[in-house]
């Protein structure tokens, strides 16, 4: 009787090699993560998603904002980050949701001071409903603060600003003096473009 030839399962988890991933300055480069990857370039481009609390270990409160990072560079055992996104965990977001009360959007594009390109989704929510120009106004102070803090800003203050709230603060300050707000802030904040690919695409116009 012919001996039955037995191929070697390969044990795809004693293949991959685990790396720890740190965020971005602006977080004084943490370790975020621990990930298992099967190769070093593979792995660039991969998302790691985080709360702040994950990061920071402040207040319980801060499990509800989110940061995705992005890997850019692996070196041993060791993987850098991007900043990518972020935003209001939806649970927070339903929770500040409430009958009877407006809800406004405003979505624009900002420039960090380095060149960063960034979408901004600011999200306000009233005591009582506002009529069509109160809404508008509301807009146009949003957007004024944010064109006139932003891009005086780098990146890392930028995150910074965004993570912990400063900017919510700004646009507050300056909505309060006229329309009475219960919640304004960045509900969420997305890389468009690093500075590199900006300078790319600027050199290519």
């Amino acid at each position: 009787m012919a001996r039955q030839k037995t191929t070697r399962v390969k044990d795809k988890w004693r293949e991959k090699k685990w790396v720890t991933v740190l965020a971005p300055a602006a977080f004084n480069n943490v370790p975020i993560a621990y990930i298992p990857i099967t190769e070093d370039e593979g792995a660039i481009g991969r998302v790691v998603e985080v709360t702040l609390f994950d990061i920071v270990k402040g207040d319980p409160s801060q499990h509800q904002f989110k940061l995705y990072f992005q890997i850019n560079k692996v070196d041993g055992e060791t993987a850098t980050s991007i900043f990518k996104r972020y935003e209001y965990a939806k649970e927070f977001l339903r929770s500040l949701v409430r009958r009877g009360s407006s809800l406004i959007n405003f979505i624009g594009d900002v420039r960090t001071k380095d060149g960063y390109l960034f979408r901004i989704k600011i999200i306000a929510l009233t005591q009582k409903k506002l009529n069509t120009s109160r809404k508008h106004a509301l807009r146009l102070i949003a957007k004024d603060v944010m064109s006139k803090t932003i891009p005086e800003m780098t990146i890392d203050q930028f995150i910074q600003a965004t993570a912990f709230g400063k900017i919510n603060s700004d646009i507050m300050a300056a909505v309060k003096k006229i329309i009475h707000v219960r919640h304004i802030g960045i509900e969420k904040a997305k890389l468009i473009r690093t500075a590199e690919a900006e300078t790319v695409l600027l050199q290519a116009k």
